[in-house]
């Protein structure tokens, strides 16, 4: 079989899809991915053929809005290229969703943790299924633009969603982070984490040069990552509240967020790597705005978490870890600097929040996420 991997580049949709490429390979398929420049070397180091694009904007997250078209045309050429017998893109991908559909290949497409769209039946209640559906509709605008350019005819579909779903449609949570009365669509399905993430050099896995020497005698280290505002509120002012003169020290991961703006006085380690892993295992807990990576890392190795949630994903995923009973949530801005500071040795110190992140995580570790992901491909191409 020949597979064609067409990720968005950013680490949060590239890692897994080179989870699922290494596992497909193993079984002696053929894998290409398709990279730009940054993407690239990452997919190298996993092992994997990469198919070079020369615009990396055709597949970056920050422009999945505006450069769809460009996308498909990138895709498609791949396709025709390399002959695949299926895709597997990430979710947010519809230049190449369209493009599989122009060329009549099967797609598989990898979700973030927890659903986004609406459920067929159940889930939270009213105010959420509006904003699930909301969400949908705005997505269906960006797709449908991409469908236009690239000449297909409209679509007569049953369920809106069903475009956007592909042959079938991973996502990387467990159904405990769901709304236990959720019925999901035929297509989505539950695989696991499919995690993977570059090894860090030997020298880089303390947090920081400075710190590096006394942290046996330092305090106990909180993991921060930091997502996109998407219009809401920056966390550095609770940050800074939070770790000045507290129980913690906070190493800090920006990600895509904008530049660091840590007080001088505030005790923080601020920069971006490309693995967490082996902070997140020293660390009592990870404080993150709820996006797929942190809470799948906190998660797997069984730590509490404590969310501070903006738009998007962060609203959707911080509900389904509060419900489950895996985390607590960041007091909100103008808070007093002693409940900020409270709410994080809360959370490091509370043996129910750190048992249920181990039992999610353990169950999240036995699923075989990469075996199962690359099975639904193996099935979708057949």
């Amino acid at each position: 079989m020949n597979v064609l991997l067409c990720p968005l580049g950013d680490p949060g949709y590239l890692y897994p899809a080179l989870a699922v490429g290494r596992e497909l390979r193993r079984r002696a398929h053929t894998v290409h991915v398709l990279a730009g420049t940054d993407a690239a070397p990452v997919a190298t180091t996993a092992g994997l053929e990469v198919s070079a694009v020369t615009d990396a904007t055709a597949l970056s997250v920050t422009h999945w809005t505006v450069r769809g078209p460009e996308q498909y045309t990138t895709v498609a050429r791949a396709v025709r290229r390399l002959r695949p017998d299926v895709l597997v893109t990430s979710v947010l991908c519809h230049g190449a969703l369209v493009a599989a559909e122009a060329a009549g290949l099967p797609v598989v497409v990898l979700g973030l943790t927890a659903h986004l769209w609406p459920y067929r039946d159940g889930g939270d209640g009213p105010a959420d299924t509006h904003d699930r559906t909301w969400r949908l509709t705005e997505t269906l605008k960006h797709y449908e633009a991409v469908r236009e350019a690239a000449g297909l005819a409209p679509r007569q579909d049953r369920f809106p969603d069903t475009p956007l779903l592909g042959t079938a449609f991973l996502l990387r949570g467990h159904p405990l982070l769901e709304p236990a009365d959720a019925e999901l669509p035929p297509a989505v399905r539950h695989v696991g984490p499919c995690w993977w993430e570059p090894e860090p050099p030997a020298a880089r896995r303390e947090p920081g040069p400075s710190a590096a020497a006394s942290l046996p005698d330092a305090k106990p280290l909180a993991y921060v990552h930091l997502g996109r505002t998407f219009g809401g509120t920056s966390l550095w002012p609770r940050l800074n509240a939070a770790f000045t003169s507290g129980t913690h020290r906070a190493v800090v991961e920006l990600g895509r967020s904008g530049a660091p703006e840590a007080a001088p006085g505030a005790d923080l380690i601020v920069g971006r790597r490309p693995w967490m892993g082996p902070l997140v295992d020293r660390a009592d807990l990870v404080l993150t705005n709820a996006t797929s990576a942190p809470v799948l890392a906190a998660l797997l190795h069984g730590k509490p978490l404590l969310v501070a949630p903006n738009g998007s994903e962060q609203q959707v995923l911080a509900a389904g870890c509060l419900r489950a009973g895996v985390a607590h949530r960041l007091p909100d801005p103008g808070a007093p600097d002693a409940q900020l500071r409270a709410a994080v040795e809360r959370t490091a110190r509370d043996p129910r929040l750190r048992a249920r992140a181990q039992e999610i995580g353990g169950l999240l570790a036995d699923g075989k996420s990469e075996t199962r992901a690359a099975d639904a491909v193996e099935s979708a191409a057949r």
